[in-house]
């Protein structure tokens, strides 16, 4: 019976066709032939070429090499662990210092990541740690350097100082004959730091202080700039950095670096070391070198000015304020009493903004440096500012360099550190050691 339905429907579409179906069809045909002409000719596949036309050879993607560092080479898409001796010590007796590589399948930028110059600042020692050992190499494009503690003397007496009792950020670039510090400086800065492209130098507070995690970078340079929005929504803090500090001999080498600043010393912070973390995965995404697990979108709060506010006088500090709270003129951020006159005074905001570094509670002499307070721009006003600096640098004139400091221990190009010592920059303004012993 189904049979004999489908013939029958079948048949019922061949004898009866519906009326005027030849004139139907003349005007559907017309239609599509005109439709056809009307209609641009398809464009040609990239790949194809016309005939007549030689083809053109496609240029083939670039190949990574292997990277020759500190006496290795180590392979593209491969992770080792190298070593840098520091001419520092007996020769016989000398610690190499762990420099860890991960050098990615494809070809990339090179980054390097400072930590522990001083060697009680260990938040930036677990940053390294963590960021290192979760590169994949064989996914990763361009290469990544680590350099968990720079100050392994330091590190090892929980002191912020090389065993000379010396500022190890304050002798960069270096000198080959100078002192053991500005020989430290000079081994790890032509030996490591001259092959980057780009470094990061990782930091906490110092002597009782506490930091907001944020970048300190030189906003008058457009270059810096660019690089200081891959952070993600870090707090960035215009700082152009005292003549020796690493990222400042880096940045006159065209290396673009910026400090990285998070939490204090002689202390491990999780979240300080989460955000410090985040923060350079976000790096490593928008320059392309890999895909972020976390990628940090937030904007970013930029501060050109900031200020330290002093103790007028000495005595017990109790703060009112924490990291990273705004704060308006007038508003009280803490008190300092005299524990034996009950004698106090009120340390005072002199502006509106918000806090960025502080000193925890402690007993403090007049003067002490307790509040950073960072004044916000908006990042049309940091780009708008860069321009005109480097527009007024270009027209400038530099003078003669200034000599080598005492010790020879500053390459030409740098201050002398009677300068530095006796509180005034190379421009002639007045540096407050505070606000440059800090980074």
């Amino acid at each position: 019976m189904i049979r004999f339905l489908v013939i029958l429907s079948t048949g019922l579409l061949l004898v009866s066709p519906p009326l005027q179906a030849n004139e139907a069809e003349d005007e559907e045909r017309a239609v599509e032939r005109q439709q056809e002409t009307d209609h641009p000719a398809p464009a040609k596949p990239a790949h194809v070429t016309p005939a007549g036309e030689e083809a053109t050879p496609e240029t083939p993607a670039p190949q990574q090499t292997s990277l020759a560092l500190l006496n290795r080479k180590v392979e593209p898409g491969s992770f080792a662990t190298l070593h840098w001796t520091p001419d520092q010590s007996f020769a016989s007796i000398a610690t190499p210092v762990p420099v860890l590589v991960a050098h990615g399948q494809k070809p990339g930028p090179l980054l390097c990541l400072t930590a522990a110059i001083h060697g009680d600042e260990l938040n930036g020692i677990e940053m390294v740690r963590r960021l290192m050992y979760e590169l994949e190499p064989d996914q990763l494009a361009g290469t990544v350097i680590g350099v968990p503690i720079v100050n392994l003397d330091g590190f090892r007496s929980g002191s912020r100082y090389l065993s000379d009792r010396r500022d190890l950020n304050r002798y960069f670039p270096g000198y080959a004959k100078g002192s053991a510090a500005s020989r430290v400086a000079h081994s790890l800065y032509s030996n490591i730091v001259s092959h980057c492209d780009y470094l990061v130098d990782l930091h906490t507070g110092s002597q009782k202080r506490v930091n907001l995690p944020q970048l300190r970078a030189d906003l008058d340079n457009p270059d810096v700039v660019a690089f200081a929005k891959h952070f993600g929504g870090m707090t960035v803090l215009h700082s152009p950095g005292a003549t020796g500090m690493l990222r400042d001999a880096a940045v006159k080498d065209s290396i673009i670096s910026v400090t990285m600043e998070a939490g204090g010393p002689n202390r491990l912070e999780p979240q300080a070391v989460n955000y410090g973390v985040q923060a350079l995965e976000t790096l490593l995404e928008n320059l392309e070198m890999r895909k972020a697990s976390r990628f940090w979108s937030a904007p970013q709060a930029v501060f050109f000015e900031s200020e330290w506010i002093r103790a007028a006088q000495g005595g017990i500090l109790l703060s009112e304020v924490k990291l990273n709270d705004k704060v308006k003129k007038g508003e009280i951020l803490g008190t300092v009493t005299d524990p034996i006159s009950n004698t106090g005074s009120a340390i005072i905001a002199p502006y509106d903004g918000r806090v960025l570094g502080m000193a925890v509670n402690q007993v403090v002499h007049a003067g002490f440096a307790a509040f950073r307070i960072g004044e916000v721009k908006s990042t049309e006003e940091v780009e708008a500012q860069a321009e005109k600096a480097s527009k007024e640098k270009g027209q400038s004139h530099p003078g003669p360099e200034e000599e080598s400091g005492d010790d020879n221990d500053a390459a030409p190009h740098s201050a002398s550190r009677a300068q530095i010592d006796g509180g005034v920059a190379v421009s002639g303004e007045p540096v407050d050691p505070d606000d440059t012993t800090e980074e």
